[in-house]
C-alpha cells in the first residue's frame, strides 16, 4: 500500500510516451492495410460545361420543333423487351426503311429487307394502320386502331409453339413486334412538340442540374471507359383545375461543349413513363445543311415492351420541310390481308362476360 501511489504516478507520467509508441507501431504496421497498391480508374468529368437558363433551353427545343416535316432512308433495329424482367431482350435483324413524318402527328413508314417490303404502317394523326406483308400466310395481317386508345399487347395464338423450328419462332416474334408497333410514336419522337409560352399555356418549367456516370460514346473513346456527363433537366409541369400538379415531359440537355437536347421523357396522368427517347450524333440535314438534327434516335416504350433504333442513312439527302398531301399518310388494305380491328376487339371484350 505505501508504494501504490508512487507507482501510479510513474505510470501516469509514462502514459503519453506509451501512447505515442503505440500510435507509431500502428502506423508502421498499417501501411499494408491503408497503403495504395492498385490504381482505380475514376470516371472523368467531361468539360467544358455550357451554361444556359430556362429560356435558352426552351429556345433549343423550339429550334428542333420548327421542322415541319422530314423524309428519308433509315436503318431500323427493333428490340422486343417483353422479357426484360428476366433479363432477356429479343433483338431483331437490322432492316431498311423509308420514313415520312409531318406535323401534326402524320407518318408513313415502309420497312424493307433485301429491297422487299416486309411491312408498311401509317398514321393520319387520328388513326393508324400496320400491314404485315411477308412471311408465312398465317402471319400476314392488317392491324388498325385509334391513336389515343390504349391496347393490350397483340399476341397470335395461331403461331408455332415452343417445339417449332427456330426460324418459325423468330418469324412469329418479328410479326408480333411489328404488329405492336404504333406508327404515331415515331412522329412524336422524330418531330418534337414545341414548348408554348408558359404565360399563356399555364405550364410551369423547372430547370435543374444533373450529373450521370455513363459509357464514353465519344469518337475514338476507349472501349469500356466510363465518364461523368453534365446535364440540365427541364421539367414541364401542368396543373389541373383542382390544383394538382403533374409532370408531363422531362427534357435532358447535354452540356458538354454546348447545349444539345439529348433525351426526352413523356409521362401519363398517373406519372408513368410512356416514352423515353434518346437523341445522338447531331448532323446537318438537307442539301444546303440549313438544319442540325440528331442522326440517330432510340425510342423506348417500356409499357409497350419494345425499343426502336432509327438511323438516317444519308443525312445530306433527307428532305426537310417538304409539304406532303394528306393522302400520303393513309394506308389501305389493298393486299386483302386478314384485318385485326383493335377497337372492335376492345368493344367485344367489354361486352363479353
Amino acid at each position: 500500500m505505501p508504494n501504490s501511489k508512487p507507482a501510479q504516478t510513474r505510470l501516469l507520467s509514462r502514459l503519453p510516451f506509451l501512447l505515442t509508441l503505440a500510435l507509431m507501431l500502428l502506423v508502421a504496421g498499417g501501411c499494408g492495410l491503408f497503403g495504395t497498391h492498385k490504381k482505380v480508374q475514376v470516371p472523368q468529368l467531361l468539360t467544358p460545361l455550357a451554361e444556359a437558363d430556362s429560356a435558352q433551353l426552351i429556345t433549343e427545343v423550339n429550334r428542333l420543333a420548327a421542322v415541319r416535316s422530314i423524309h428519308g432512308k433509315v436503318d431500323i433495329v427493333m428490340e422486343d423487351t417483353s422479357f426484360a424482367e428476366a433479363g432477356i431482350a429479343e433483338k431483331y435483324r437490322q432492316v431498311e426503311g423509308t420514313i415520312t413524318a409531318q406535323r401534326p402527328g402524320k407518318v408513313y413508314l415502309v420497312i424493307q429487307f433485301s429491297f422487299v417490303d416486309i411491312a408498311q404502317m401509317a398514321s393520319d394523326g387520328q388513326h393508324f394502320s400496320v400491314a404485315i406483308l411477308r412471311g408465312d400466310e398465317k402471319y400476314k395481317r392488317f392491324v388498325k386502331g385509334t391513336n389515343s386508345a390504349v391496347y393490350p399487347k397483340l399476341d397470335d395464338d395461331r403461331g408455332p409453339d415452343s417445339q417449332s423450328k427456330p426460324k418459325q419462332r423468330g418469324e412469329k416474334e418479328t410479326v408480333s413486334a411489328l404488329s405492336n408497333l404504333r406508327p404515331q410514336h415515331l412522329t412524336e419522337a422524330l418531330l418534337v412538340s414545341r414548348i408554348e409560352d408558359p404565360v399563356t399555356s399555364g405550364r410551369t418549367y423547372v430547370r435543374s442540374e444533373f450529373y450521370q456516370e455513363e459509357t464514353d460514346n465519344r469518337p475514338r473513346a476507349k472501349s469500356g471507359l466510363r465518364v461523368v456527363r453534365g446535364y440540365y433537366l427541364l421539367e414541364e409541369i401542368s396543373s389541373s383545375s383542382s390544383g394538382e400538379a403533374r409532370l408531363t415531359r422531362r427534357f435532358w440537355f447535354d452540356r458538354v461543349s454546348g447545349i444539345r437536347l439529348a433525351r426526352l421523357q413523356t409521362f401519363d396522368d398517373k406519372g408513368l413513363l410512356i416514352t423515353d427517347v434518346s437523341y445522338r450524333d447531331e448532323k446537318t440535314f438537307g442539301q444546303t445543311g440549313e438544319v442540325r438534327l440528331p442522326a440517330r434516335i432510340e425510342i423506348t416504350r417500356p409499357h409497350d415492351h419494345y425499343k426502336l433504333s432509327i438511323g438516317y442513312q444519308d443525312h445530306a439527302t433527307v428532305d426537310i420541310d417538304k409539304e406532303f398531301r394528306s393522302e400520303v399518310f393513309v394506308l389501305d388494305n389493298r393486299w386483302q390481308l386478314t384485318e385485326v380491328d383493335l377497337d372492335a376487339r376492345q368493344r367485344n371484350k367489354a361486352v363479353s362476360p
